[in-house]
């Protein structure tokens, strides 16, 4: 972009994405395109849709956003009097004066959005907003889904309350229900990961054997001894696209990711929450509640010749933890269930060749090192999903290392501990139990050594295929109504539980199946 006084030498002007602010003003932006002939300067906005049938012809927020583009290029002396939008979808730009009506209009909505910055203090969700489905951040925000929560049972609320206090008769469904963004994993032993423009390429002795493009890539796991270049590790942080470093048997090692999120507020109030006894105690009930009500679904679900009782003790656990008074009694009681619940677990194996007896034989859990190939089989999958819960956490703004159930301890990532605490039996346990009724998993996909079980290679891709097909599973969600994948959900999830530290809503909803 040349200075002002140049413009007059240059016959046009044509720069893209230009970084502009003022300390005046006391904003930046960032122009998709200035244009010009001489000394006067036009701001180009591009939008994907098409113009409105409104006499504008661009609603309020689109003449506002180019007018602080225009008054920023007059900040650093470029004569702007009017801007384009460009609607991609219909080709057509439409011109906006920067009338003074419409600069004192900008002044004020930038006053009331730096006022909003300095409160503190989200702003309550839109209600019924239009233009919530299709925003790019409705994921976050979660308007629909925290008004519900905040109002409580729609039948409840009186006919006359205002459009703040009367909730939705069901939320709208988050689109896309799915991420398609695919997770790479990476587990040959020597292999290495490189660049090529925008595709991850896999090499085996410098030869590619396998490419991913970096624009449909959610994360990257590498398994032991897989080397990463330099250029492709700067691309990935420049996406924001997390790097998981797992040890040859699946624990996580590491995570690289680009700097700390920027939501200081919410890691602030998690560090204040972690020493109010009454608030954590309650969080922990809502996790171990909605693991013990899980696996009470699993169990009735796909259970066979499950004894009399075994239900109705979990159902009784389950109420015992909703009103549990300490992390002590909520320990005794979690004990309690998961003994009951993985006593029984091998009822939801399906008979082997034989018709007499299951593929794989189940007694009890153990670990660390696993000394049978189902012990070895729930080991990786929960590591996979603790790897899964830590990425979302750390996207959303939390630290992982400090939870509420569990509590702090060197090098345990707690708080995605406590997050996938409801998600053991939905997905780790019952990607395992499909596995092994489906003969996807044989006894051959395992080794034996030195008293320890671990999966082989091909066993380990065959359950990461199961993974992440389980991941990509819409479930309808108990609460909300609507259709969502298991990896969306963590998300919300997340989101949810951060919406209830900042106060936003009233108690942290546990997650379950019906």
């Amino acid at each position: 972009m040349p200075e002002p006084e140049a413009l007059d030498s240059m016959p046009e002007l044509h720069a893209r994405s230009v970084m502009a602010g003022s300390d005046t003003l006391g904003a930046v932006a960032r122009i998709d395109v200035i244009e010009g002939e001489h000394e006067h300067v036009v701001p180009v906005d591009y939008k994907r849709g098409t113009p409105p049938d409104i006499p504008e012809r661009a609603y309020e927020p689109e003449r506002v956003q180019l007018c602080l583009q225009g008054l920023l290029l007059r900040e650093q002396g470029y004569p702007c009097t009017h801007g384009i939008l460009y609607f991609a979808a219909s080709q057509t730009r439409v011109t906006v004066e920067f009338t003074e009506a419409l600069q004192a209009r900008t002044l004020e909505l930038l006053a009331e959005a730096r006022h909003t910055a300095a409160a503190g203090e989200s702003p309550p969700p839109l209600v019924e907003s239009p233009k919530c489905p299709r925003c790019s951040l409705v994921g976050i925000c979660l308007p629909d889904e925290v008004n519900l929560l905040r109002s409580g049972d729609a039948a409840s609320a009186a006919p006359d309350a205002p459009d703040a206090a009367r909730p939705l008769a069901a939320p709208r469904r988050l689109v896309p229900a799915r991420d398609d963004r695919r997770a790479v994993y990476v587990q040959r032993q020597g292999h290495s990961v490189g660049l090529k423009g925008e595709v991850l390429e896999i090499r085996s002795k410098g030869a590619v054997v396998s490419e991913a493009r970096l624009l449909e890539m959610s994360q990257l796991s590498l398994f032991g001894n897989v080397q990463l270049t330099s250029q492709a590790l700067r691309a990935l942080a420049a996406r924001e696209i997390p790097i998981v470093h797992l040890s040859y048997g699946g624990w996580l090692s590491a995570i690289t990711t680009p700097p700390p999120h920027k939501h200081i507020d919410l890691r602030r109030r998690q560090f204040a929450t972690a020493v109010d006894q009454a608030v954590y105690v309650s969080l922990a009930r809502a996790f171990v509640a909605g693991k013990i009500r899980n696996t009470r679904t699993l169990l009735r679900r796909n259970s066979r010749g499950l004894p009399a009782g075994v239900l109705e003790r979990l159902a009784a656990a389950r109420r015992r933890a909703e009103r549990a008074k300490s992390l002590e009694q909520l320990l005794g009681i979690e004990g309690y269930a998961a003994r009951d619940y993985f006593a029984h677990f091998a009822c939801m194996f399906k008979p082997g060749e034989d018709e007499q007896a299951p593929a794989f034989e189940f007694t009890s859990r153990n670990r660390r090192p696993p000394r049978d190939p189902v012990n070895a089989l729930l080991l990786f999958l929960y590591a996979l999903l603790t790897k899964e819960m830590l990425i979302t956490l750390v996207g959303v703004g939390f630290d992982p290392y400090l939870g509420f159930y569990h509590q702090p301890k060197y090098g345990r990532p707690a708080l995605a501990l406590d997050l996938m605490e409801e998600f053991r039996p939905l997905i780790a346990d019952s990607v395992a139990i499909g596995l092994i009724n489906n003969g996807e998993l044989r006894p051959s996909d395992f080794i034996a050594r030195a008293g320890a079980v671990a999966l082989t290679d091909n066993g380990r891709r065959r359950v990461l295929d199961a993974y992440e097909r389980r991941l990509d599973t819409l479930v309808t969600h108990p609460r909300f109504g609507y259709a969502i994948s298991y990896r969306r959900i963590f998300e919300v999830q997340a989101r949810l539980l951060a919406r209830f530290l900042l106060g936003e809503i009233a108690e942290y909803p546990a997650f379950y199946t019906r």
